[in-house]
């Protein structure tokens, strides 16, 4: 079986750890492949680019990095389905839950199917201009409809199955999945949902309106962000990474993807052990 090794760009501990990663993989008859950065600290596998490590079929992807380098990864691999184990190597590190102490303890309860998979609902949004398609994105966190570069508020409305919701002028407006409510979401004052609830979450950006909360929507809504006045050119961000301009009149539809996200996980503490570890979460 192939497994796929996706790494953070610049971090000097994978010098040693890439090495004693790929041969404890070999040593137990799995095949791993490295992409580019992972490339950089070792000549032990195969480099393979991490949008052609879909084809290769992997078994299990192994994420070295944090939240970022996961949600990179969540996208590439977002119609496979194959499994994910992130380990921390980044800052907070919510959704990398797996210390790199635990690296090789965590491998082996895989490898013996002693795991739990954690699976994630994954967001869809289509761009479209004019009545007309022009790209469409998967999200494991968050879309972000928002205004350009000037300190200058645009004008959104916002959509549910074809009924109108509000028309408000703000700094840009958030559809968030379960598992981005504690992203960009929760910094914006939106609420918390656990991992498992079938919702979405729309939270204006620093709107012009006392009157304006986020809202949670079920997870099967059709919502559309339409941009109605911009100071200069708007954007469409995908999990904070990808970035897409936006002009007036533009439309963004969202739902649920049929695509998840599956997290190998071996914790029991879950959720709220992360809420409360990594956000201080409750505490007094």
């Amino acid at each position: 079986m192939r497994v796929a090794i996706v790494c953070k760009p610049n971090k000097e501990e994978l010098a040693r750890l890439l090495p004693e990663l790929i041969a404890w993989l070999r040593l137990r008859d799995y095949e791993p492949l490295v992409d580019r950065e992972g490339g950089q600290y070792t000549a032990d596998a195969p480099v393979v680019e991490s949008t052609e490590m879909p084809a290769m079929a992997p078994g299990l992807v192994i994420v070295l990095g944090g939240d970022g380098t996961l949600l990179s990864v969540a996208r590439i691999f977002a119609a496979t389905g194959t499994p994910i184990l992130s380990v921390n190597l980044g800052f907070l590190g919510f959704l990398t839950e797996v210390r790199l102490a635990d690296l090789y303890s965590t491998l082996e309860a895989w490898c013996v199917g002693c795991h739990g998979l954690d699976v994630r609902a994954m967001l869809h949004a289509e761009i479209w201009r004019g009545g007309e398609l022009i790209s469409s994105h998967e999200a494991l966190n968050e879309v972000v409809v928002s205004k350009g570069d000037i300190a200058r508020m645009g004008d959104f409305a916002v959509e549910l199955d074809g009924r109108k919701v509000a028309r408000f002028r703000a700094d840009g407006v958030i559809v968030s999945t379960p598992t981005g409510s504690t992203a960009y979401t929760l910094a914006a004052n939106g609420p918390i949902l656990t991992p498992d609830v079938d919702a979405m979450v729309v939270t204006p950006v620093c709107p012009h309106l006392l009157t304006l909360r986020p809202i949670v929507v079920r997870g099967d809504a059709a919502l559309t962000v339409r941009v109605e006045g911009i100071p200069n050119q708007a954007q469409l961000t995908v999990d904070g990474q990808k970035a897409v301009a936006l002009f007036l009149g533009d439309e963004v539809r969202c739902r649920r993807s049929d695509n998840t996200v599956s997290l190998v996980r071996m914790s029991e503490g879950g959720f709220f052990e992360a809420l409360r570890n990594k956000l201080s979460w409750g505490e007094r």
